[in-house]
C-alpha cells in the first residue's frame, strides 16, 4: 500500500462551544465514537480517521485533508517545486509534525509525518 502522499486524515472545523453537539450528532446519526484530546479537539476513526477542531485559533475554515509523508522536508520541497504555496511551515503538534500548503486551485491541505 502506498504510504507517502496517501490521504490519511480529515480535520473538520467545529465552532467554539459546539464540539459536544457535533459529537452527539455524529454519534446519533452514524454511531461514531470519539477520543478527546483536550477541550477543543476530538478525533474519530471511522474508515478515514479524522477529528473536529474547536479552537478558534487552530480550526481550519474548511475541511482540511491531511496527507502522510515519510519525509516532511522532502515532501515540502516537492510541493513547492510542483507549484504549491506553503502557508504554514513545518511545526510540531501532539503526535508528530506537519505543514500546510495551498494547491493551484486554492485548496488548503496539510502533510504530516514524524
Amino acid at each position: 500500500m502506498k504510504l507517502n502522499g496517501k490521504l490519511d486524515f480529515l480535520e473538520l472545523p467545529a465552532t467554539s462551544g459546539k464540539l459536544d453537539s457535533v459529537k452527539s450528532f455524529y454519534s446519533a446519526a452514524f454511531s461514531w465514537s470519539f477520543t478527546d484530546y483536550g477541550p477543543t479537539y476530538s478525533a474519530f476513526a471511522e474508515g478515514l480517521d479524522g477529528g473536529f477542531q474547536a479552537d478558534a485559533d487552530e480550526a481550519p475554515a474548511r475541511p482540511l485533508p491531511v496527507l502522510y509523508s515519510e519525509n516532511l522536508e522532502k515532501t515540502l520541497g516537492a510541493v513547492e517545486s510542483a507549484g504549491g504555496t506553503i502557508v504554514k511551515p513545518i511545526f510540531s503538534f501532539p503526535g508528530g509534525r506537519r505543514f500546510h500548503f495551498t494547491d493551484p486551485a486554492g485548496n488548503e491541505l496539510a502533510v504530516w509525518g514524524y
